[in-house]
């Protein structure tokens, strides 16, 4: 056929072999878009699926989907923080233990202003001004170690998986100082009925808390000056400093950001569970970034949003759940946390490349 060569300048076979190579670049980039897409939806909708089925009466009641909300709701805050974070190509390994340092330092705070002894056991008296200052102490205190992690990062240069690895240790070391490494057991009553337990129109509190910090952060981070460095910064450090952004005081303020958050969900939390867990934090830096990778943040930055990380974090809180309804023993929890962070990573890998390739 040289009328096909004369014409396109290539042979027969050359053509064919141009247009199968296309067709399967083609066929690559579709399966990646759809790998990048909603595919993460459909993975929750499956999970939610066969755990109804298995269990339909446990896990299908209203109350454990009830509950499924609420415990959503105290990760949702700190997955949140976690988004800011990794936008900017960074990481927080040290928000569990942020959260468990700031429940601390607001359980005290609270119980000191309600006049009861350090060894008090239940619910104080105090009131709402009581608990004001407790969520104040406890966004403080998360702030605080916040920024010591992000001057580390951007003044001295330490890589922030050094950085916040350390901070964890040091945030988790304090907390039990300050308590001997026993739980502070007394906070106020109103902390716990009007706003642990509390609904708004049938909605519970905390679910009202986590879901009006989502849609603030998405404004945020989508609509502000600030969101735009954020993803500036993830994108090309380098590119946002010749810009005009003040580099250093950008990667502060997201630390700080990350750790305030961590300091509202440890109010949450003893508002939740009536005490401080110290040890019940191991699994939040895991989770959190499992749930934002999964909502489609790539660890490499400047890629994100927080409506799928809202979506990414209901996969571990169904995942723990439904194996809990199944009797399978808390061990599967972890492999299955982690066999989804890899799974999240993988996915990431996937989308990267077929951002380079188009």
């Amino acid at each position: 056929m040289n009328w096909i060569k004369s014409f396109t300048g290539r042979s027969h076979e050359e053509l064919r072999e141009t247009l199968d190579s296309d067709h399967a670049r083609t066929s690559q980039e579709r399966f990646n878009r759809f790998i990048g897409g909603g595919w993460i939806f459909i993975l929750l909708l499956a999970l939610v699926a066969v755990f109804w089925v298995s269990r339909p009466e446990q896990f299908g009641s209203a109350y454990n989907l009830t509950m499924l909300a609420v415990n959503a709701a105290i990760l949702l805050v700190l997955s949140v923080g976690q988004t800011f974070v990794i936008i900017s190509a960074g990481i927080d390994l040290s928000l569990g233990a942020v959260l468990v340092f700031s429940s601390v330092v607001s359980a005290q705070t609270m119980l000191w202003l309600s006049g009861e002894p350090a060894g008090t056991f239940g619910t104080t008296a105090g009131g709402w001004g009581v608990v004001a200052a407790g969520l104040a102490a406890g966004l403080v205190s998360g702030a605080a170690w916040g920024m010591l992690n992000g001057l580390l990062i951007a003044v001295a240069r330490i890589p922030a998986l050094i950085v916040t690895l350390g901070s964890l240790g040091m945030a988790l070391g304090m907390a039990q100082i300050l308590t001997g490494g026993v739980d502070v057991r007394a906070v106020p009553d109103r902390l716990v009925t009007e706003v642990g337990t509390g609904t708004l129109f049938g909605m519970p509190i905390l679910v009202v808390i986590a879901g009006s910090v989502a849609i603030i952060a998405a404004i945020v981070l989508h609509l502000t000056r600030f969101g735009l460095h954020v993803f500036a910064v993830g994108s090309n450090a380098e590119a946002a400093r010749r810009s005009g952004i003040r580099l250093t005081l950008r990667v502060i303020s997201i630390y700080a950001l990350s750790g305030m958050l961590a300091g509202l969900a440890a109010t949450m939390s003893i508002a939740r569970f009536s005490t401080t867990t110290i040890n019940g934090h191991a699994m939040d830096n895991l989770s959190t970034i499992s749930a934002v990778v999964l909502g489609g943040t790539s660890l490499f930055g400047g890629v994100g949003s927080i409506v799928g990380t809202v979506i990414g974090v209901f996969i571990p809180i169904v995942l723990l759940n439904g194996f809990v309804i199944l009797g399978i023993p808390p061990f599967w929890q972890t492999v299955a946390m982690g066999a989804v962070l890899i799974l999240a990573v993988w996915v990431d890998q996937l989308k990267r490349r077929t951002r380079q390739g188009s």
